[in-house]
């Protein structure tokens, strides 16, 4: 049985470094044996079809040969298809009245808990707001990722310590979905 998974690489084809032509990346996706393998954008994302394995050894396995291709590490995080279409479905703001660019999901490679993100004042930071769901982080950003203030301090690495976390936008997370329908 074969199962429709999406691959979330982080930090790669931003700023200059780590640069991972996604014709590349579908190639090492082939190499592993995987099947029906496609990207989105430039910014990460790939879906394929897999026989053997499960999220965290298929995340493993890609990080590797992504190593052993390109000659750096980059991190990836490895979700199924109804993990996906469960963080749509689970999302606790008004996704159909936001513009894609308002709303954003961090993707963990391992669950967090409140107690990581208790330290930060919540009202400060009003209108933008944070909520966990199933390993991921919704954020509602009025004015964009690039101008939220919340978004950089939740990058901070202390909060994100011991995880692999990713972001993407909402337009992204919805495409995901379809993509491994």
């Amino acid at each position: 049985m074969t199962t429709t998974y999406a691959a979330l690489l982080r930090g790669i084809n931003v700023g200059g470094a780590k640069k991972v032509p996604m014709a590349e990346l579908r190639a090492v996706l082939e190499g592993l044996g995987h099947d029906a393998v496609r990207t989105h954008l430039q910014s990460g994302q790939a879906v394929f079809t897999a026989g053997h394995g499960d999220e965290e050894s298929l995340a493993a396995e890609l990080t590797a040969a992504v190593e052993k291709h390109f000659g750096f590490t980059v991190d990836v995080i490895v979700r199924d298809h109804a993990y996906l279409a469960s963080i749509v479905a689970d999302c606790p703001f008004p996704a159909a009245e936001l513009e894609g660019k308002q709303l954003h999901v961090t993707y963990f490679s391992a669950p967090v808990d409140a107690e990581r993100f208790a330290e930060i004042d919540r009202a400060a930071y009003l209108p933008e707001e944070f909520r966990l769901g199933d390993r991921a982080l919704y954020l509602y950003a009025p004015n964009g990722l690039g101008r939220s203030k919340l978004a950089e301090h939740l990058s901070k690495p202390r909060l994100n310590k011991g995880v692999i976390a990713t972001t993407r936008n909402w337009n992204t997370v919805v495409k995901l979905v379809e993509m491994t329908a």
